[in-house]
């Protein structure tokens, strides 16, 4: 009965179906006369080591030839960096929250469920947090900017520099070098000259060199930050419609998890103007050093002395 409706993997043996408990309940009651409830059905598919699965992705339409190569080199700095106890970043930007009464995904205990609004659209919205992420991937901590306007390379940056500030300059007094692990598109995309001219900026002021290595395409989901940071934010807050921008930043510092992960977070109020363009003379003052290892992907950024 379950053959049509098998997948599964030949390797492992493990099996899943399409169809439902109540539907295979039913099935075996009227076709084969075998009245059974669904927690029959379930002990017997778990006897044939049936188990209930989601979709992973893992697929990619487009994979760069480069990828493995990059990978491993990201790998090497990074270990490299914490021997040399010089501190690692990983940054991105998670999905953008509408501020209001919207259905956010997952449930609660509670006797009651929220009223929220039956649609999602964003002229509803009393704003939209755009939660901009810093985690320190020696120390397992996490610092998230919560902007308000856009998503710029000059907001990417001010995060940075404020981590840097309320954290960085006191965990790692003896750094001279900073590396940063980013995506390869959006505000800290790597074609960025925007996200580029902004690093030179932090470069000169706080006098560190600033090592940037990106993820190729359809590899984000290896960012640190992802899967260390903003998947634990998305679990803290899930199910709780997000009213207020307190409430974000609320949820977000409370974040915890067993192996110590701890959060910090602030509301960036200010305006961030998009489609910045650089002069040529801007960007002749990028001290840009690429490395020899794909260096569209990786380079280094130097302070400034004047």
């Amino acid at each position: 009965m379950l053959q049509d409706e098998t997948a599964g993997d030949p390797i492992s043996g493990v099996k899943w179906t399409r169809k439902t408990l109540a539907k295979l309940a039913q099935a075996l009651t009227t076709r084969y006369a075998c009245p059974v409830g669904r927690e029959t059905v379930r002990r017997l598919l778990e006897e044939l080591e049936y188990t209930l699965r989601t979709n992973r992705k893992r697929l990619s339409r487009c994979q760069d030839v480069d990828r493995d190569r990059q990978m491993r080199y990201i790998v090497r700095q990074r270990r490299a960096f914490l021997r040399a106890q010089q501190p690692v970043i990983s940054v991105d930007t998670k999905k953008k929250e509408l501020i209001g009464d919207f259905k956010n995904a997952g449930r609660t205990w509670r006797r009651e469920a929220w009223e929220v609004l039956s649609t999602d659209f964003p002229s509803d919205a009393r704003g939209k947090a755009i939660p901009y992420g810093v985690y320190d991937v020696a120390r397992n901590r996490g610092f998230v900017g919560v902007g308000v306007a856009h998503e710029t390379a000059r907001f990417a940056v001010q995060v940075i520099r404020h981590w840097w500030r309320c954290e960085g300059v006191r965990a790692f007094p003896n750094a001279t070098t900073l590396l940063i692990e980013a995506d390869g598109g959006g505000a800290n995309g790597y074609r960025s000259w925007t996200w580029k001219w902004e690093l030179q900026q932090l470069a000169n002021e706080t006098g560190l060199a600033i090592r940037v290595t990106h993820y190729p395409t359809s590899a984000s989901k290896w960012n640190p930050v992802d899967h260390r940071l903003f998947c634990h934010i998305s679990r803290n807050w899930a199910g709780q419609p997000l009213r207020t921008y307190e409430m974000v930043l609320k949820f977000i510092r409370t974040t915890r998890t067993n192996v110590g992960l701890r959060c910090r977070a602030y509301l960036d109020t200010a305006d961030y103007p998009t489609r910045v363009k650089l002069t040529p003379e801007q960007k002749s003052q990028i001290h840009l050093v690429r490395h020899r290892v794909l260096p569209k992907w990786n380079y280094t950024i130097k302070p400034q002395i004047e």
